[in-house]
């Protein structure tokens, strides 16, 4: 029906931001007390937070290049392209090492920085002492170490010198804690302890002498434990993909603690990659001296067989044709000497590789070898070796890349063993080509004397040894030079230097939080309380639960003396006025001839009698002549609103007799308007649901049409008792009264199923009891809290009230 979209509502929802912004707007003392509350909380926090700074330093780590010109055609380079190692030093290797707890340990020994002093305030953190501390702390790395949670020790500094001490630490796996206190009349001092000793001595470098008694507080922890700290504050990683500088960062509380740690770290980095890379230099030394000492007892016992034999034997002039293939001879000798000192370095280098001790052990090289493979393969290898002893410093044997390192070196191993085979056998060939050459020589002089044969012998083993003795001389000179010239592998190109502003906490950031936060609190409170609402509050509430169109909003009023009528003649206060437009829309919503209007509402106690009762009275001043008929007959309510007997006869009294009672009879006159009269519900009946359904009702409401303008009903619940559906056939206008604060949303969507059922032929709603001082400062127009009241309930055993509460009748409005 057209009426029916009267003041309703559409099927899409929309947000009204206004009406939002002023419904939060309401709880403003909410936000302020809130936001205040937060700024409270957030000022305490950064009051005892400490502030962590980022202290960067970039460092240039240098990449050496592959040693041995030849080595891409060597059997390494297959290897190599296998993808098992690479003979470079890996730039992303190079930053776990940095990165390495192992590194990082040192860092931490070596700077004692398992051990935090600070001053111990009452209001506010605790500021960190490094290097300013009246009081230095110390325990052994070794000791420190086996800690099974952090010592602490309370700190008491006089100016007189004295010390008071008062340490707790746990010991055992069960961790038992124990306390000890000390006092120290003089330092240093040392206090021994189930963990281990602690060592207490004055800082004589502080600039100036303490002005008061300090109270400071200390932490040792275990050596592991804070490098896995650092190690988690610690980050390095490369400033592009082009470069092999690594940019090293670390956060920590203390600025000048943070720029030593970084610079001990790279110290301790360049000090461990010379160690190894001197490795190989420091072994081919040894090699080089234990082959000097063999070749020098050698040639000291040659040279005394030479001068022996000519002091024995008096050699003269050979002839010409012998002198030519002496110098023949000589040549060859001279190529046997070369041939034999190569396999004798060839045969040491064998035997050394060979010799299981030396398994994993460095290959000595730049010992004077000619074969530029074999040179290759030994640098090769050699370089192998210090790249897995490089891996093991950060990781394990089980390690994959260890393991794939491992079978690389095995099989350079063996390829090293294959060419110094391949060498020792080409030496040998070649020597048997020089004997045969010589040979030949030999023979042309086999009539010189034997003695000169015996002195030429002699003197090519001097030769050989002297040789031999003069190249291992130069070889150790040239090593010395390479140990000497060893480079840092890393080098700082930017100091460590620490932010101005900490990064933690951030107080911009926990600022924004604060307040987001503080508004938040309220917001969310609201939001939640409305979500955990289940009784309807206010139109909005109406309007999500159904379309029915919404005649009034009924205001909280004051209680009146007697009854409940709360309209009164040409007067213009809030409830007249509500009334009125009440009145307005219901003329408006019916139609020509219509006039039986039925209240009836969900469940008792939501004022239907009530507002029936002055509208009744507000259609009698509007000057129609208007009854009301209370049709609640289980439980008749008009006889409160309008100050009736309890015993007064009613419509119950005609419905049961049509015979022999006169309905108009059973009507009484109102002292209120001359246009309004009431017929009472009158006795209640012991079957009221057969009363009504008779068609005695229908003649009753006929008979009435005759007199009246307009025919009230004030029907009992209908979602309780069948009654008020059944009356329904007689009603041309269902007015269905909900109560703010006491009808449920759940049982008002009941509502919903009168208009889809189609229950009466026109249906609307009224809202009840409305508290306009929850309406102050939000959009619209303000009721005002001056008319505030609550409920009478009573009926049924739930109760159902005219829109005031009679147990506050003597006390004072609370709204006004």
């Amino acid at each position: 029906m057209e009426e029916q979209n009267f003041n309703g509502q559409n099927n899409e929802e929309t947000i009204n931001l206004y009406a939002i912004f002023f419904k939060y707007l309401a709880y403003w003392p909410w936000f302020v007390i809130s936001v205040i509350a937060c700024m409270i909380l957030a000022f305490l926090f950064l009051r005892y937070q400490q502030p962590v700074y980022n202290i960067t330093a970039a460092v240039l780590i240098k990449e050496e290049e592959q040693k041995g010109g030849n080595s891409g055609s060597s059997p390494l380079s297959a290897i190599q392209g296998l993808g098992m190692f690479s003979m470079t030093n890996n730039f992303d290797n190079e930053v776990e090492i940095l990165h390495s707890r192992t590194l990082i340990k040192k860092a931490v020994n070596e700077l004692q920085l398992y051990t935090n002093i600070a001053e111990d305030r009452i209001t506010g953190y605790n500021i960190p002492l490094y290097r300013t501390s009246p009081i230095n702390v110390f325990m052994t790395p070794e000791e420190a170490d086996k800690l099974e949670a952090p010592v602490k020790l309370m700190m008491k500094y006089t100016l007189d010198g004295k010390l008071s001490v008062h340490v707790k630490y746990v010991i055992g796996e069960d961790k038992e804690e124990e306390e000890i206190e000390k006092e120290f009349d003089r330092l240093p001092a040392i206090l021994p302890t189930s963990v281990g000793v602690i060592n207490f001595s004055k800082n004589d470098s502080l600039p100036e002498p303490m002005e008061e008694d300090i109270k400071l507080i200390a932490y040792i922890n275990s050596p592991t434990v804070t490098a896995q700290d650092y190690m988690e504050n610690l980050t390095v990683e490369a400033t592009s993909k082009t470069t092999t500088i690594a940019q090293i960062s670390v956060q920590n509380t203390d600025k000048k603690r943070g720029i030593d740690f970084i610079n001990c770290l790279v110290a301790f980095y360049n000090q461990d990659a010379n160690d190894e890379k001197n490795e190989v230099a420091q072994k081919t030394a040894e090699f080089i001296e234990e082959r000097i000492s063999i070749i020098n007892r050698e040639l000291g016992t040659t040279e005394t067989e030479l001068a022996d034999f000519k002091q024995r034997s008096g050699l003269t002039d050979l002839t010409s044709d012998a002198k030519l293939a002496l110098e023949e001879s000589s040549r060859y000798g001279q190529q046997r000497m070369e041939n034999a000192t190569q396999i004798q370095l060839v045969e040491f280098l064998r035997n050394y590789i060979n010799d299981p001790k030396n398994n994993g052990e460095v290959i000595p090289a730049n010992v004077g070898l000619q074969d530029q493979n074999l040179t290759s393969a030994i640098d090769q290898y050699n370089a192998m070796i210090v790249e897995r002893n490089r891996l093991l410093h950060t990781s394990s044997e089980s390690n994959p890349a260890v393991i794939n390192m491992n079978t690389g070196i095995e099989a350079m191993r063996r390829s090293v063993q294959t060419t110094v085979e391949s060498v020792l056998k080409g030496l040998n060939i070649a020597k048997a080509d020089i004997e045969r050459q010589a040979h030949k020589f030999e023979k042309r002089i086999s009539n010189a004397p034997i003695q000169e044969k015996e002195f030429l012998s002699i003197a090519r083993q001097q030769e050989i040894k002297a040789t031999l003795y003069t190249m291992l001389l130069q070889k150790r000179e040239e090593n010395v030079l390479t140990l000497a010239a060893t480079a840092n592998n890393g080098r700082i190109i930017e100091d460590a230097l620490a932010d101005k502003d900490p990064v933690s906490p951030k107080k911009k950031i926990i600022a924004l939080a604060t307040l987001i936060l503080g508004l938040g609190i309220p917001v969310g409170i609201v939001y939640l309380r409305d979500l955990l609402k289940y009784k309807i509050e206010n139109r909005e509430d109406v309007e999500h639960i159904t379309d029915v169109p919404i005649l009034a909003e009924l205001p909280r009023c004051k209680k009146p003396e007697k009854g409940a009528v709360v309209v009164r003649e040409n007067k213009n206060d809030i409830m007249e006025e509500t009334f009125r437009g009440l009145r307005t829309n219901l003329l408006f919503m019916l139609g020509k001839d219509q006039k039986v209007i039925l209240f009836s509402s969900t469940q008792p106690g939501e004022g239907k009698s009530f507002v029936a009762g002055n509208t009744a009275v507000s259609l009698a001043f509007l000057g129609k002549k208007t009854i009301i008929v209370g049709m609640d007959i289980r439980k008749p309510g008009l006889n409160k609103v309008f100050n009736l007997s309890r015993r007064a006869e009613g419509i119950t009294n005609y419905l049961a007799d049509p015979e022999h009672v006169n309905i108009f009879d059973m009507i009484q006159n109102s002292d209120i308007s001359p246009n309004l009269d009431i017929l009472p519900g009158g006795p209640v009946p012991p079957n009221p649901t057969e009363l009504v359904t008779r068609d005695v009702l229908d003649r009753a409401i006929e008979l009435l049409k005759q007199r009246y303008d307009y025919i009230i009903l004030d029907t009992a619940p209908i979602a309780m008792v069948t009654d008020t559906a059944i009356i329904g056939r007689v009603a041309n206008l269902c007015v269905y009264v909900c109560r703010a604060d006491v009808t449920p949303k759940a049982g008002y969507r009941y509502i919903n199923v009168l208009r889809d059922e189609k229950k009466f032929p026109k249906l609307a709603t009224v809202i009840n009891d409305i508290d306009m001082s929850k309406r102050k400062n939000s959009y619209g127009y303000e009721y005002g809290a001056k008319y505030g009241y609550g409920g009478k309930t009573y009926g049924y055993g739930y109760g159902y009230g005219y829109g005031y509460d009679e147990g506050n009748k003597n006390k004072k409005d609370k709204t006004k």
